[in-house]
């Protein structure tokens, strides 16, 4: 695939899942559009927006009160699942096994029928399902213009979307199941405010459901200002994108200074900031390890992520092009060494650290002993709580109380093994005029048993692995 597929200025090469929705039937708008962002017009003021978009867009959002955002629950997903034969009670049951909380309609469900049908399954489960692809909501995103502007062409008016939105949803309120809409998956800048109105039309005709979109992936000072632009024109209630690292030939490094951007602007807008981890190998990419699965979501959560998507669940079937390998379930059904190693990571250790994680506000992100210095990160330094980190290159995330919420001065220090495929071995310094205790987070038991008045914490890593701190006030 060649550079020209990425709408972002600055992004570097990976999966074009717009590709994979064409293929769908979904994804013309994309092309109709015209759209990269080459023509991406600059915003004014502070490339991270002002305190006033910020308000509006929080405002706007309510993403506390909304499926999947709110509660204590952190939210795994995945894209891709299985197509409308395989969508039967087994093979949901083998989805929440493996620790996931939610899907995005896919793979061929294309209708209302089958939507139905995967929200059915998702019933019996327990699972969440944002759908996408139902061709009232689908037809405005991607080839039409919501404005009540009559001499636009291809047009339709606000009443007129906000009747078809209204249509969708009477479809599938019936489902408990049933989270939100799925709206855009990469959406060029020409189709955000489309997308923002469509967004604000869920928002007010169907307030107790998630008005969903995914942005690409990108770097530099193009990225902040593509991710600015929609954060301005959608007001989106979440920020999700997707980059793919792990390379045929090398782990890419550009990943960082992504989740960087994203953060930023995630914690300006007061939104939750979500991903998708690459769980499949494709054209340039390989099929990633056990350890490059858990690589992932630990670098997203000292990033600050509050979600995590797979993609993609079942392998996309080698007519859609790609040359994709097998995903955590085979085209045939079978479940791969990767089903396992997700199952594993998603119960055991995403599942209780990111209820740990989720309601708290990511405060800083620190590479230690990272050189030369990945582009876009900040190396660490000492501070108020911690006063060093030597031995093997590490990520540092240290995590506050929300705003609003009781705060007695802890901190929770995520501690991220740099390598996603060797262990390492890091030594971090407490400050002890601010930091009383340090207690390890037990995933098994969703206690910090053996708090320690040590200067000094020995943390030992498995490759891609991580380890979760609490840092008691003195």
């Amino acid at each position: 695939m060649s550079e020209r597929n990425h709408p972002v200025p600055g992004a570097s090469r990976g999966l074009n899942r717009r590709r994979l929705l064409q293929a769908a039937g979904l994804g013309a708008g994309v092309l109709a559009a015209g759209g990269t962002a080459a023509g991406l017009a600059a915003t004014s003021g502070d490339a991270h927006g002002t305190a006033d978009d910020a308000a509006s867009a929080v405002d706007a959002a309510a993403s506390a009160d909304l499926p999947l955002t709110g509660g204590p629950d952190f939210p795994i997903g995945l894209y891709w699942p299985p197509h409308p034969f395989e969508t039967t009670p087994a093979r949901y049951r083998e989805i929440t096994d493996a620790g996931f909380t939610f899907l995005i309609t896919g793979n061929y469900q294309l209708d209302e029928a089958s939507a139905n049908q995967a929200l059915s399954m998702a019933d019996q489960v327990g699972l969440k399902v944002l759908v996408a692809g139902d061709p009232r909501v689908g037809v405005v995103a991607q080839h039409m213009t919501v404005t009540d502007d009559r001499s636009v062409p291809a047009s339709i008016t606000t009443a007129d979307a906000s009747d078809w939105i209204r249509s969708a949803t009477a479809s599938y309120a019936h489902h408990t199941s049933f989270a939100g809409f799925s709206l855009y998956d990469e959406p060029a800048t020409s189709r955000f405010p489309t997308v923002g109105a469509l967004t604000g039309i869920v928002r007010t005709t169907a307030p107790t459901l998630l008005p969903y979109a995914n942005i690409n992936r990108g770097n530099g000072a193009h990225y902040t200002r593509f991710v600015q632009q929609y954060l301005d024109t959608v007001k989106p209630s979440l920020i999700s994108f997707d980059r793919y690292p792990i390379l045929t030939d090398r782990v890419d490094t550009d990943y960082f200074d992504t989740w960087a951007r994203v953060r930023t602007a995630a914690l300006a807008a007061g939104i939750p900031a979500w991903t998708y981890i690459q769980s499949t190998g494709f054209s340039g990419h390989a099929t990633p390890t056990a350890s490059q699965l858990a690589w992932q979501v630990n670098v997203s959560l000292a990033y600050g992520c509050k979600g995590i998507q797979y993609f993609t669940y079942w392998t996309p079937d080698a007519a859609r092009g790609e040359g994709y390998t097998e995903a955590l379930i085979t085209t045939d059904g079978r479940r791969t060494p990767l089903y396992a190693a997700a199952a594993t990571l998603n119960s055991t250790w995403l599942q209780p650290v990111g209820r740990q994680l989720k309601p708290l506000v990511s405060e800083s992100v620190q590479h230690a002993n990272d050189t030369p210095l990945p582009t876009g990160t900040t190396a660490f330094a000492p501070g108020s709580h911690l006063t060093g980190a030597t031995g093997d290159p590490a990520i540092l995330g240290l995590f506050k109380a929300a705003p609003g919420a009781s705060d007695d001065g802890t901190r929770h220090l995520l501690v991220t093994n740099r390598d996603p495929d060797r262990p390492a071995t890091v030594r971090i310094g407490l400050d002890r005029s601010a930091v009383g205790g340090v207690s390890r987070f037990a995933p098994s038991t969703g206690t910090y048993p053996r708090a320690s008045g040590a200067a000094e914490v020995d943390v030992t890593l498995a490759a891609g692995g991580a380890a979760l701190y609490r840092l008691s006030p003195r």
